[in-house]
């Protein structure tokens, strides 16, 4: 299957997007009164929002590589794994 240019731009767009957003949301919650105890060790809001982080950035790599991907296929210079 190739994707359109247009289904690829998105799909790169929503990785920039994941790249631009997750990281500012980072600071807030580092920020946050509920990230750390009275001790200064982590709580689980930390961790969970840490978590989500992960996940979303990972997330919005690969959407991103796909996009990049479909934009090549869909160009005609995609060099994949040889079949």
């Amino acid at each position: 299957m190739v994707l359109s240019r247009r289904w690829s731009v998105f799909l790169v767009l929503v990785g920039i997007w994941s790249w631009v957003i997750w990281p500012r949301f980072v600071v807030a919650i580092w920020k946050d009164d509920r990230a750390f105890d009275a001790a200064g060790h982590p709580t689980a809001f930390l961790w969970v929002h840490a978590a989500l982080i992960v996940v979303s950035l990972t997330v919005g790599t690969a959407v991103g590589v796909l996009g990049v991907r479909g934009w090549r296929a869909a160009r005609g210079t995609f060099r994949g794994p040889a079949q």
